[in-house]
């Protein structure tokens, strides 16, 4: 007897049904895909599924920088770190985008409004420091553009918010 579900983490279960720990890290990039991030408790469902402990599960999963543990926010800022970023000031924007967002990297506000993410490298080293907020690239962000940017996500909100 087949049974259905809609729930995207028993959909990926039922597509890797018997399989070993070799399929692990496709199965958590499968989860992450539906739900838009991994929570404790997808890990504790395919640690079950592989007959893992839950602890292997995470170990593998925060081994990897792919994978992700809070939900993205509505607004997602990632902000490279790279060499060319780094001597072009991006140290300092990630000190404002902390304080003006109140979030630290790898973390999402409590509304779900904004998320920040940090890389080693955008592969965008000629328009340093680079800001990709939903993957639109900001070129040679300085922190007066970086407020720009945050006001304008904000007030966009607050549009959305009053429609």
């Amino acid at each position: 007897m087949s049974t259905t579900t809609s729930d995207p983490v028993d959909q990926v279960l039922a597509a890797y049904r018997g399989a070993s720990r070799d399929a692990l890290i496709p199965i958590l990039q499968k989860v992450q895909a539906a739900e838009g991030y991994l929570s404790p408790e997808s890990l504790a469902r395919v640690a079950r599924e592989l007959r893992l402990s839950v602890s292997t599960v995470y170990g593998v999963a925060t081994f990897y920088n792919q994978f992700r543990f809070a939900p993205q926010g509505k607004y997602h800022f990632m902000l490279c770190r790279g060499t060319a970023c780094h001597v072009k000031g991006s140290k300092k924007l990630l000190e404002s985008v902390i304080a003006s967002l109140g979030i630290a990297p790898g973390e999402t506000s409590r509304d779900r409004v904004f998320s920040l993410e940090v890389v080693a490298c955008m592969g965008a080293c000629g328009l340093a420091p680079a800001l990709a907020v939903n993957g639109e690239v900001h070129a040679k962000v300085t922190p007066l553009k970086l407020n720009r940017i945050i006001e304008g996500c904000r007030a966009k909100e607050a549009a959305h918010v009053e429609a």
